[in-house]
């Protein structure tokens, strides 16, 4: 049976890699001392060194500046809007083949777009 994986918080983590730097102690004992394996604590003071302040966020989500916050709210509300508008272009050349059946054409579509400049 597997053991049940622990979840160690922020502090925990935090502490653990700033005893790597200050104690004379190897990786693997320090490990040994906090109850946790040597990869573990090798990773978390990589992650250390290389996110600084942003690693260990935390339920898998990274802490984001208010800059990237902001880019990646503009990028869901781009994503969006392209959606909108392409429904609404699928929805105006239905329309248009309903209503004018004359404009049935060879195109993917059904009619010819070009006599509207639909693209």
């Amino acid at each position: 049976m597997a053991a049940k994986r622990r979840k160690h918080s922020e502090d925990f983590k935090r502490d653990a890699v700033a005893l790597t730097y200050k104690s004379d102690k190897s990786l693997s004992e320090i490990a040994e001392d906090l109850g946790i394996n040597r990869s573990v604590l090798a990773r978390w003071r990589r992650e250390f060194d290389e996110l600084g302040n942003k690693a260990f966020p935390g339920n898998g989500l990274r802490k984001l500046s208010p800059l990237e916050e902001e880019n990646l709210r503009l990028k869901r509300e781009l994503a969006d809007v392209k959606e909108e508008r392409d429904i609404l272009k699928k929805a105006v050349h239905i329309f248009l083949r309903w209503s004018c059946p004359s404009l049935v054409g060879t195109t993917r579509l059904g009619f010819q777009a070009d006599a509207f400049n639909f693209t």
